[in-house]
């Protein structure tokens, strides 16, 4: 049997820690395009699986506080990535300008 509260509680560890290393990484002034686009790559694969991991709790019937405990990671997860893709956007913007 799958131990989807464990599960959870990993990826909340995981998300808490992306939470506090992807602004640090955005402020670099050395990361580059390609990176961003990798990291973005994988933050929309993380807000994808905490998707999926929230549908499985539900699925399976977990109390309310779990199933929100999973709502927030997804929300995390999907803010982050929200904020790479600004960083991007904001790169080519320059990008273009410096042309």
């Amino acid at each position: 049997m799958t131990d989807w509260i464990g599960i959870l509680k990993e990826q909340t560890v995981t998300g808490d820690q992306m939470g506090r290393e992807v602004p640090q990484m955005l402020a670099n002034p050395d990361i580059s395009e390609a990176q961003v686009k990798t990291l973005f790559a994988a933050l929309e694969k993380q807000a994808d699986f905490a998707e999926k991991l929230r549908l499985a709790l539900e699925k399976f019937g977990h109390d309310f506080p779990v199933i929100k405990a999973a709502e927030r990671l997804e929300e995390r997860y999907a803010d982050l990535a929200a904020s790479v893709a600004e960083k991007l956007k904001t790169m080519r913007g320059q990008a273009v300008q410096n042309r």
